[in-house]
């Protein structure tokens, strides 16, 4: 491992004015003046089928699906904004954890989720400000073995919370978000330092 944390950011939207994409980069600007290495990325870059287990016993993993598992397998931790799709985490989002969990070449889930790290943001139009969809999501990835900071941010009323240029108009919520990211990168330090010891 680099002397800087690897954190991969994303949000868990597609839609190119997506409130979480620019949540998502809030969040990576945080994390890299905390201390890490950031890459971002985003899930149009990335199209894939709804999993089929038949599509993949024809085809195996589509392109997009090994590009992303080398992401994962290079990050020491996940930086995730979610939007809230009807009290859940969104479908895209979903079916990309799906077609990174799938064992291939020899590899299986434990290396792009088992020991890593990860925080949850999100955001949304109404007033719980997405928080109904990250249990879910907090789920997935804690069985699958990564380890999501108890701490989250939401941001509610999405549309009055931005400003123009992407920014969030509220100090305070920036100052969770800061906050949230430091948590991370400490964490990711404290588990470094206790499996040296």
């Amino acid at each position: 491992m680099s002397s800087k944390p690897k954190i991969l950011v994303f949000a868990g939207s597609a839609r190119s004015q997506s409130f979480n994409k620019k949540l998502a980069l809030i969040a990576a600007d945080a994390a890299h003046r905390a201390g890490a290495e950031i890459t971002y990325i985003d899930l149009r870059d990335f199209p894939l089928p709804i999993y089929d287990g038949d599509f993949e016993a024809e085809h195996g993993l589509p392109r997009e699906a090994v590009e992303l598992r080398h992401l994962f397998r290079q990050t020491d931790a996940l930086l995730i904004a979610s939007p809230e799709y009807n009290h859940s985490f969104s479908p895209l989002l979903k079916n990309t954890l799906d077609w990174v969990s799938r064992q291939a070449d020899g590899e299986d889930f434990r290396n792009f989720y088992g020991g890593k790290h990860a925080a949850l943001l999100a955001t949304s139009p109404g007033s719980s400000g997405g928080t109904r969809g990250l249990p879910h999501l907090r789920q997935v990835l804690s069985h699958r073995g990564t380890r999501v900071l108890d701490e989250q941010v939401t941001i509610a009323k999405e549309f009055q919370a931005f400003a123009e240029d992407g920014s969030l108009k509220d100090s305070q919520q920036q100052a969770s978000i800061d906050a949230l990211t430091q948590a991370l990168v400490a964490q990711i330090g404290a588990a470094v330092i206790s499996e040296v010891a």
